[in-house]
């Protein structure tokens, strides 16, 4: 029989949920596989066995970490958009210091949402590919510049880290342990009876552009709002150049240097997001909606909400008006 011994580090200020989602998740699994010649050792430890008052003020206290774990799980915290992350992460100095011991005696890291802050003031997110919450993906990627963020991704493994997106991703992460361990017909089973989205990869359909605003570039800022009022307007460079009284060239550099895209990009993103509104709020046929933002032709149009949403334009009203009257 191998064992796989596996902790869940508790601290301060960390998700419940994500403790014990994952914990209990890994539960289902071992009770399935259990003609399966593998065992898994899972346990919620603390740094020095300390108490810890999680998410919410709940005190709770669990053992210390004793011996080499094959994997640990770092979870998210609670936290606001305006957060102090230096100061934030000073106070968790002594997590950090054990996740990067921990990870050199050469146990493989995993995070889920905003816990990757903490994987990165251990030092261990440097020249890695990493996700995480695509509400705090900026502040990861100012926090950490030596990384390279991909808020679309659910999960990202790179190199003995593996890091996820916002708080239900701690279920992808387990079946991804679960299909890791024990195969994917063991992950399958754990994913239907828990009632699992085992098929879920971007977490991009999720994202609401409002609130992300206040971390835009200030001049993308102002000329996003600027395509928001004219989405329906055919696109001419000159003349989105000519409204800012700069050239062409000064427009297409400073919308690059700021957000790495071209303003043509940020104009079809702001179509996109009106049209996500509409197919929330409204009951207005696709043609309708693809003629409001702009496009005669709802192919083409369907082929770029696709691109940058990951679903498309039917089945994100389907998904997501059903999550909003719920």
């Amino acid at each position: 029989m191998q064992t796989y011994r596996i902790a869940i580090l508790a601290y301060n200020g960390c998700i419940p949920t994500e403790l014990f989602a994952m914990r209990d998740t890994l539960g289902i699994a071992c009770d399935i596989a259990r003609d399966v010649a593998i065992e898994l050792e899972v346990c919620i430890v603390a740094v020095e066995g300390r108490e810890v008052a999680v998410s919410g003020g709940t005190r709770m206290r669990f053992s210390r970490p004793r011996g080499k774990f094959d994997f640990l799980i770092v979870p998210g915290m609670e936290t606001r958009r305006d957060a102090d992350w230096p100061d934030k992460l000073a106070r968790l100095a002594p997590e950090a210091a054990y996740i990067k011991k921990t990870y050199e005696g050469g146990t493989h890291i995993a995070s889920v949402c905003i816990g990757a802050f903490l994987i990165g003031a251990a030092g261990l997110l440097d020249d890695r590919k990493v996700t995480t919450s695509w509400l705090f993906a900026h502040d990861l990627a100012t926090c950490f510049p030596g990384t390279t963020v991909d808020a679309g991704e659910i999960l990202l493994e790179d190199n003995n880290v593996t890091t996820t997106a916002a708080v239900s991703s701690v279920f992808d992460l387990a079946l991804h342990m679960v299909k890791q361990l024990y195969g994917i017909a063991v992950a399958e089973a754990t994913a239907r009876i828990a009632l699992l989205n085992f098929t879920r990869t971007s977490q991009t359909p999720y994202v609401d552009s409002r609130l992300l605003a206040d971390s835009a570039p200030s001049f993308s800022s102002v000329l996003s709002d600027w395509f928001a009022q004219r989405l329906a307007v055919p696109y001419d460079v000159t003349l989105v150049a000519e409204a800012f009284h700069i050239s062409p060239r000064t427009l297409m550099r400073r919308v690059k240097k700021e957000t790495g895209l071209s303003p043509l990009t940020l104009l079809q993103q702001a179509r996109v997001e009106h049209a996500k509104r509409l197919l929330l709020q409204t009951s207005w046929s696709v043609d309708r909606i693809t003629e409001s933002v702009g496009y005669q032709d709802k192919v083409s149009f369907g082929r770029l909400f696709q691109r940058l949403v990951g679903v498309s334009l039917a089945n994100y009203r389907r998904t997501f008006k059903l999550l909003k009257q719920g």
